[in-house]
């Protein structure tokens, strides 16, 4: 385990209860403040508990948000899942990957705190890594589909384009919440539009 993960995973519904009390309270100090802003001392005092029981879970603020992120990327990971489930053909896989870009864009829009952990995500080194391996597990999921539908393809190909379509998808959003709506809605249809146009000419 690296120093930005959870230190200890609960087994128990009363560890958990309280894994899930902690990572709340910290999404609304986030929400309130910024994860800058975020301290463990008062994170601890938010929750109810003594700091020697915070840090039982988290070694330090990075871990938090490294749940905090893990817990969004579980939530994408399964909503990628369902909305490419029932995809039968190219038609299909174009419409489904669109409605599952426009799905993210509106949960970046209505939860400013997933663009605040993000942000904390892309200033911490250590975290860096997750943001890619998060883009690898939902190009694989992208590419499982792709290789479904184009079997005569280079299936190193489809993970090629489907992790670079991925990771792209990530730093749009970001981009698209940093600016004024009407530009980014317009980086988003952009994106959709280039991507959708990469994926079904495989």
């Amino acid at each position: 385990m690296n120093d930005t993960q959870m230190r200890r995973a609960p087994s128990q519904k009363r560890s958990r209860e309280r894994l899930d009390a902690i990572l709340a309270n910290a999404t609304e100090m986030i929400a309130h403040t910024g994860s800058d802003a975020l301290r463990m001392s008062e994170l601890a005092q938010r929750t109810g508990i003594s700091i020697g029981s915070l840090y039982q879970y988290f070694p330090d603020k990075s871990a938090v948000v490294h749940a905090l992120a893990e817990r969004c990327n579980e939530e994408s990971r399964a909503c990628i899942a369902e909305g490419l489930s029932a995809v039968a053909s190219m038609e299909d896989f174009a419409i489904a990957f669109g409605a599952l870009i426009d799905t993210y864009y509106a949960i970046f829009l209505a939860e400013p705190v997933i663009r605040d952990i993000w942000s904390a995500v892309q200033a911490d080194g250590a975290l860096r890594a997750m943001e890619v391996a998060e883009s690898r597990r939902n190009g694989a999921l992208l590419g499982a589909q792709l290789k479904a539908l184009r079997p005569a393809v280079n299936p190193a190909k489809i993970d090629a384009t489907a992790l670079l379509v991925m990771h792209l998808g990530e730093a749009t959003m970001r981009l698209a919440v940093s600016v004024e709506r009407a530009e980014g809605d317009a980086l988003v249809e952009s994106y959709k539009r280039m991507a959708i146009r990469d994926l079904t000419a495989l």
